[in-house]
């Protein structure tokens, strides 16, 4: 018999959740974004759970590629861009797109324009402006002489202006609120033709006003919450579930300890279930005391240290679980950002960082 851990990807939940995301902008056409492996869904399900958006948006030129050996005709974009000459290469013959966003990639364009223009090649590309996220892109008073270089290069196509939020899920954030990166991208790209792209997933879900010609929604396609609320607030449903099973149950006395450590010691005495579940798992090791946990359908809580291959939780208000019972640590009913929040982090690391021993299903 396998370990009983397993991985449940939920692709109508996908698909109900990229519905979500266009109706609240509409007129707007939809990236799917697979970046990280689809979140750690895969990208061949994330592919199919998102068959109706309008392009896949993702990192890696290789998965670019691969997405197209699948069998995905619409557009793909390279949210990073490109990172070599030879990239643009690869982008010519799969028919990609990509970000630009800096001087170094504005030369490599302009060295193989003529050839690839002669060959009647014509990328759609997206001028990143950086508005205050101080990652990628050209600053706003930079913006249109990138723009202006760009449009006069033959291999060049459409132009789309975008820019990235640092904090559409804090309005009133007190160093950077989206209201000044709007004004800084109005201020930059004005008077410049083309679409523009502006909202991930917090501006999708918190700004409907916004004008967009492409969304880039991310975390909410995958059933989690970038900020600003639950994801079940927004009526989005969980796309990954991480299940397994009790595989062990101990009775123990007040003031016994569980776990590497001994850190937590029981006040009375106690059931404690051990679980088909570590950090090899991809279940974050940091998770503290009172993680929720579900058993049988039933609400309970991480103890003691969680481990490489087990974690232990509280069995004492459960009188009927046991061996064989199951056990969901994320997922339908039971949130993956409630998870991520106990555990100081995001629904998306735990997301991407399940582990590859991992079996994955789908249901």
């Amino acid at each position: 018999m396998p370990r009983p851990i397993l991985a449940t990807i939920h692709v109508d939940s996908m698909k109900q959740n990229l519905a979500k995301a266009k109706s609240l902008s509409p007129g707007a056409k939809a990236w799917g974004v697979l970046k990280a492996n689809g979140y750690g869904h895969g990208l061949e399900r994330a592919m199919r759970g998102f068959a109706e958006a309008d392009g896949l948006a993702l990192i890696e030129v290789d998965n670019a590629v691969k997405l197209r050996e699948l069998g995905w005709k619409k557009p793909i974009l390279l949210l990073e861009g490109f990172f070599s000459l030879s990239d643009l290469h690869t982008m010519a013959g799969y028919d990609i797109q990509a970000a630009v966003h800096c001087d170094a990639q504005l030369a490599w364009l302009e060295q193989v324009a003529p050839q690839l223009g002669e060959r009647g090649i014509r990328f759609d590309l997206h001028l990143k402006m950086n508005t205050g996220m101080n990652r990628l892109g050209f600053k706003p008073e930079a913006f249109a002489a990138a723009h202006a270089r760009l449009s006069a290069m033959a291999c060049v196509g459409g132009i789309t202006m975008m820019t990235h939020f640092a904090n559409a899920d804090d309005i009133e954030h007190p160093l950077l609120p989206i209201a000044e990166q709007i004004r800084r991208f109005e201020l930059g790209a004005a008077g410049l033709p083309g679409p523009r792209s502006l909202s991930n997933s917090a501006g999708v879900l918190l700004h409907h006003a916004l004008r967009n010609d492409w969304i880039r929604p991310g975390i909410m396609l995958y059933g989690g919450s970038p900020g600003g609320g639950g994801a079940e607030q927004f009526g989005l449903q969980p796309t990954m579930t991480l299940s397994s099973e009790i595989i062990g149950v101990q009775e123990i006395g007040a003031g016994e300890a569980v776990g590497y450590g001994s850190r937590f010691q029981a006040e009375a005495p106690m059931r404690i279930g051990v679980v088909a579940c570590g950090y090899a798992d991809g279940y974050p090791r940091v998770a503290p005391l009172g993680t929720p946990v579900l058993v049988d359908g039933v609400r309970t809580r991480l103890v003691g240290r969680v481990s490489m291959d087990m974690l232990t939780v509280d069995l004492t208000d459960l009188p009927q679980a046991r061996i064989g019972s199951k056990v969901i640590l994320w997922g339908k009913g039971l949130p993956i950002d409630e998870v991520a929040a106990a555990a100081g982090t995001i629904g998306y690391e735990l997301m991407c960082a399940l582990a590859p021993r991992v079996p994955v299903v789908e249901d």
